[in-house]
């Protein structure tokens, strides 16, 4: 009697490990060994859109993006500030000369070029050193002008005189002629200043006296 109780306690510990083993299976796994992805995108009130796949992903990241085309742009020149350059005039004067023989003073015809005043006078002692005429000689060819300038009427001239330039008493009185006949054409000149290195000199070359300054009515 006693054996049959132990028997019978027995069965019933051996039927409560069965049952305890039955509730807890093991879920099986996913075949093939790969994981099914359940997740569901929410679309809408109570819809659910499926999750895009990798191939839809990899195609909208390669999907390339429209970028700036410059190509057809036009380039705009640099605008750069153009400098006005002075108009030069032209002047048909008369400058005058000696001959061959320093007997007479020659006018002749030429043209300058100049862009103001300075400049127009400075370019008149110019034809005053040369001649392309070979039969009219240069009073003042050997002499040099160191400066030049037009204040209020009057032309202010700095002249070095070398002893080359050196003239008789008739070449002097016809350089000094020359000089004003050739200036004194222009309306607006009132009188001329002959400084020899800067300084007021008696005379040009020691024969004839040189006025300070020279005037249309004093030589």
């Amino acid at each position: 009697m006693f054996k049959q109780k132990w028997t019978m306690v027995g069965v019933a510990a051996l039927l409560l490990l069965v049952i305890a083993g039955c509730g807890d299976k093991p879920t099986a796994a996913p075949a093939n060994g790969v994981e099914q992805d359940t997740t569901n995108v929410v679309s809408g009130a109570g819809e659910s859109t499926p999750a895009p796949s990798d191939d839809q992903e990899t195609e909208v990241a390669s999907t390339p993006q429209p970028t700036a085309d410059n190509t057809n742009a036009e380039t705009q020149p640099s605008s750069k500030p153009v400098e006005n350059e002075t108009q030069k005039q032209s002047q048909s004067i008369e400058v005058y000369y000696t001959d061959s023989q320093i007997m007479d003073l020659v006018p002749a015809k030429t043209t300058i070029n100049y862009s103001d005043d300075v400049e127009k006078y400075t370019e008149t002692f110019k034809v005053l050193q040369s001649s392309e005429n070979t039969d009219l000689v240069p009073l003042w060819g050997k002499i040099e002008l160191k400066s030049l300038k037009f204040v209020e009427g009057q032309i202010v001239m700095d002249i070095h005189k070398p002893d080359e330039a050196q003239l008789g008493a008739g070449g002097e009185s016809f350089a000094i002629t020359s000089l004003a006949k050739t200036y004194f054409q222009f309306a607006e000149v009132k009188s001329i200043e002959v400084l020899v290195d800067g300084e007021k000199v008696e005379s040009l070359m020691g024969h004839v006296d040189l006025l300070h300054p020279m005037t249309r009515d004093n030589s």
